[in-house]
């Protein structure tokens, strides 16, 4: 194709070398000295009408954020020539230092007030007295084992222990129960499957003892507290498990005068100075001789015996109270363990802990005891003496 040949066609490069001097450019419309003052007004304004700190984040974007309108003239400053950039830029510049400024000292102002505000909102006043609620208590039956357990210990005796899940050699062999004895039966007790390994949930806390026994330290005097189970149904006055606190002593020369006298110190210590208690011929396989073991009665003492005027109903007017079991170790159970009767005697005697619980404290229902009620332990706040 041929080139066409006429002034335009030729380049001059030289003429293009330099910055156009000449070139007087129309002025950006947001960069004008007006429409900066404008913008900056604006966003002081707002800033000082912002109440909160969120108000004032709102702010923040709308006049210092990328969209602000100085922002946007910022954005335009490169489209002008090198000769018209220095003053837009310095103009620019100073609008939004001026905001940036407002903002760091509104925002301090407002910090200030909102630590004041709380500082007031939640002030409290140590002076005012309040009800503290306690966040728990003991269980009355865990306080009243703790006071029986002081009480033998006051008296020179042991505590022992000993476990849940028993051998029926402990249970019943070792305490002279025959193999008939309709204690071992599935009415009485839990048997752990499979019933012929002879390994049960112990119905009472007898087993301890004869662990004690075994050991062959003598003399021995201990208590023995600790839950046991037997197949009861459950109601007011019956459970399935309940706790027992048995004594045991092992010495020489121990005769039922010495029973009688422990049995006398307990029941004053559990219910008042004085109380005596009283022994009822009976029997029991592990004991002879053995006896039903009564407390004199703690509300009346025995005046309301024989006295229409001033009814008991604590011991319905018999001024007496049935306890627990007691006796002399039957020499079957010391021959078990080791020990010779005609060197050594001993005593031993168990009651339950629910039933001093019950006419100790007033409480009438036993089921109250299991259930776990926060309102039934915290009526034993102050302790179950």
């Amino acid at each position: 194709m041929p080139v066409r040949s006429n002034q335009f066609t030729r380049l001059d490069l030289g003429a293009m070398s330099g910055p156009n001097t000449n070139y007087d450019p129309v002025e950006v419309a947001v960069l004008r000295p007006a429409a900066v003052e404008a913008a900056v007004n604006d966003a002081v304004a707002a800033i000082s009408a912002a109440a909160t700190l969120d108000d004032l984040k709102q702010v923040r974007l709308a006049h210092a954020g990328d969209k602000a309108p100085l922002s946007l003239a910022n954005r335009e400053i490169g489209a002008l020539p090198p000769a018209a950039k220095a003053d837009a830029g310095a103009r620019v510049g100073r609008a939004r230092a001026v905001v940036k400024s407002a903002l760091d000292e509104r925002e301090a102002q407002l910090l200030i007030e909102r630590d004041s505000a709380i500082l007031v909102e939640q002030a409290v006043d140590v002076t005012v007295p309040v009800q503290r609620r306690p966040v728990g208590a003991q269980h009355p039956l865990s306080l009243l084992m703790a006071h029986i357990e002081d009480i033998f210990l006051a008296m020179g005796w042991r505590i022992a222990e000993g476990p849940e899940i028993e051998h029926e050699w402990f249970n019943f062999d070792a305490l002279n129960l025959p193999a008939n004895h309709p204690a071992r039966s599935m009415q009485d007790t839990f048997f752990i499957e499979p019933a012929d390994a002879g390994v049960l949930l112990r119905t009472h806390t007898s087993p301890i003892q004869i662990r004690e026994m075994l050991k062959g330290e003598l003399p021995l005097y201990i208590a023995c507290p600790g839950r046991v189970f037997r197949s009861d149904e459950l109601d007011a006055t019956h459970l399935p498990f309940f706790h027992q606190i048995e004594g045991l002593a092992v010495d020489r020369g121990l005769t039922m005068a010495h029973l009688k006298g422990a049995l006398d110190h307990f029941a004053a210590a559990m219910f008042g100075d004085g109380l005596t208690t009283r022994l009822r011929p009976s029997f029991f396989p592990f004991t002879e001789p053995s006896a039903e073991v009564d407390l004199q009665c703690f509300v009346c003492r025995g005046a309301s015996v024989d006295n229409p005027q001033s009814f008991c109903r604590t011991c319905k007017s018999e001024g007496w109270i049935e306890w627990g079991g007691a006796g002399m170790v039957h020499p079957n159970v010391l021959r078990a363990c080791g020990i010779d009767p005609d060197s050594y005697s001993g005593f031993a005697f168990g009651m339950g802990i629910e039933r001093a619980l019950m006419f100790r404290n007033g409480v009438r229902d036993l089921r109250d005891v299991i259930e776990g009620d926060m309102r039934f332990s915290t009526n034993f706040l102050g302790g179950v003496l």
